[in-house]
């Protein structure tokens, strides 16, 4: 990859999601898809039953969706989410036809009468299109139909954020999970592989020159996690001993790539043991744990992980640290793989919230290099990624609009649970509160505010403000300070009113700030401990 290309795509990493939520003129589309509305919030999603045919030579997809859902509240008008150029074809339950309209991306199905709260109910929803082509992807995503190096047909999704809605009917808000999962069908050409979340069930030869591939998910998943991998795949398994028993690890790359492939993914499990050691069981056992060559850099897909990092260390060969460690391992197999625990575990109902996805991912590139390296190399690797700061926007993004918030939800994100960590009692207090975290909120939908408390609980601090100032303000805290003497003159500066966040300095020794001037004598040089993400200012009084 050249330098221009390779800088390219840097870019659109970190840059991305800031284009994104500067974005302020926001439509009623914006508020349908972002908003749990009265046609959504009466019914929960039980189960998904996908069966799709992609075509190579339209770009074309069509399908059928049996969605199984729980009546909450008596209601008879039901909001489908499908991106056009998609559309519904037709909806049926219970045998009849069901009336639908249409309004921009949202499709309502009208039931002939309101379902009676607590039924069970499911609808056949049959639908096609050409969904839109991805542009960037996985940034900027939708259909990505390549070809592989000899030419052949290569296909995927990517739609986090933009959504699974842009190739398939769903109730497209991370808020609500499939509880009992899904079963996904995609037919394909004999020749091909079509692979997909979970666990294979059955591959049926068709009568057309298809085989049509059966995969089941047993878990929860978000929406935007089901994807279809079409290519010329070879596959091979393997399985370690882990917390919670017999771990199945299945792999599929591209027949001319298997050999490298088996030696560069035996890192998969050094990484899942070192997870497993500081976030808790491996979330979907039951659903295996599978890496996928795709046509595209990489991504969290729930138990069928993209991979499109070439088979190198670093991010397609660069460290995103600057300091070497970033370079001693894949950074696409650890980071998309902390994705399992926090984003597909552990999910935001809105997509505001998503620092709780990223920055805790972005940290667990800082967890495996420690476990790889020990803890310097680990502190080193975290300090270095401060660079990618813009520290310009607000982590956390507007609400109920499907707008993330700014991209320093990666690297910023990462540093400020770095700096909470120094504020715990111990670090194995602190590696039991992430173990904790997933026990609490496991296979669930969460906002930001449960997460910030049960991290205050167990720190044994209130730790709002902290929060407050990594997240919802553009800067960090700031550190003022001046000698007068052997006095150091310090107090936090712009930050939110009643900030007191400890700060301890280089020497091991701790100092409290508040918003007023303080003092205390020092020796030498005033060093704040670097594990700290605050800004210094010396003032000139």
């Amino acid at each position: 990859m050249s330098a221009i290309r390779l800088l390219s795509v840097l870019s659109c990493f970190f840059l991305y999601q800031q284009w994104v939520a500067a974005q302020h003129d926001f439509t009623r589309n914006d508020t349908l898809r972002g908003t749990i509305t009265k046609e959504r919030v009466w019914w929960n999603a039980l189960h998904y039953d996908l069966e799709v045919t992609p075509d190579f030579n339209t770009k074309g997809i069509s399908g059928i969706h049996t969605i199984t859902f729980e009546t909450l509240s008596e209601d008879s008008i039901m909001q489908i989410d499908l991106q056009k150029p998609m559309r519904i074809t037709s909806a049926k339950y219970e045998n009849s036809e069901v009336y639908f309209s249409n309004e921009e991306n949202v499709w309502y199905l009208h039931f002939p009468k309101p379902l009676t709260k607590g039924d069970t109910v499911s609808v056949i929803i049959h639908f096609e299109g050409k969904p839109r082509a991805a542009r960037i992807p996985p940034w900027d995503g939708g259909a990505i139909w390549k070809t592989d190096a000899n030419g052949r047909p290569w296909m995927s999704v990517a739609c986090q954020g933009l959504g699974a809605s842009v190739w398939y009917p769903c109730k497209d808000h991370q808020s609500d999970e499939p509880d009992l999962g899904a079963l996904i069908s995609i037919s394909a050409p004999e020749a091909l592989s079509a692979v997909s979340n979970g666990k294979l069930i059955s591959k049926i030869p068709e009568n057309n020159g298809t085989n049509t591939w059966v995969w089941e998910v047993k878990n929860p998943i978000n929406a935007y996690n089901i994807i279809p991998y079409i290519g010329y795949y070879s596959n091979w398994t393997d399985s370690i001993q882990g917390a919670n028993g017999t771990l199945d690890l299945d792999f599929w790359v591209l027949d001319y790539e298997v050999e490298k492939a088996k030696v560069h993914f035996q890192e998969v499990k050094d990484m899942l043991q070192c997870f497993e050691q500081w976030f808790g069981p491996y979330p979907f056992y039951e659903d295996g744990y599978k890496l996928i060559q795709s046509p595209h850099l990489g991504m969290e897909h729930q138990s069928a992980i993209a991979y499109g990092n070439a088979f190198k260390k670093g991010y397609l060969g660069s460290d995103l640290s600057g300091t070497g460690w970033g370079m001693k391992w894949d950074f696409i197999i650890i980071h998309e793989s902390g994705h399992e625990w926090f984003g597909n575990s552990i999910t935001t109902k809105d997509i505001a919230d998503m620092w709780v996805h990223e920055g805790f991912t972005a940290y667990s590139e800082t967890i495996y290099t420690q476990c790889q390296f020990g803890t310097e190399a680990g502190n080193d690797y975290v300090i270095g990624t401060r660079e990618k700061i813009s520290n310009k926007k607000p982590i956390i993004g507007p609400y109920g609009v499907n707008v993330e918030g700014s991209g320093d939800m990666y690297y910023k994100g990462a540093n400020m649970i770095h700096t909470i960590r120094q504020l715990f009692p111990s670090d194995e207090a602190f590696q039991q509160m992430l173990v904790d975290l997933n026990v609490k909120f496991f296979h669930s939908t969460v906002t930001t505010a449960q997460v910030e408390n049960f991290i205050s609980e167990r720190s044994g601090r209130d730790l709002s403000k902290v929060f407050d100032q990594y997240l919802r303000q553009s800067t960090p805290p700031v550190i003022e300070y001046y000698h007068d003497g052997k006095k150091l003159i310090y107090r936090w500066a712009e930050v939110l009113h009643g900030f007191d966040m400890p700060l301890k300095m280089a020497d091991g020794n701790w100092l409290f700030p508040t918003t007023t001037w303080q003092e205390t004598i020092v020796k030498g040089e005033f060093v704040p401990d670097r594990n700290f993400y605050v800004l210094l200012l010396e003032s000139k009084k």
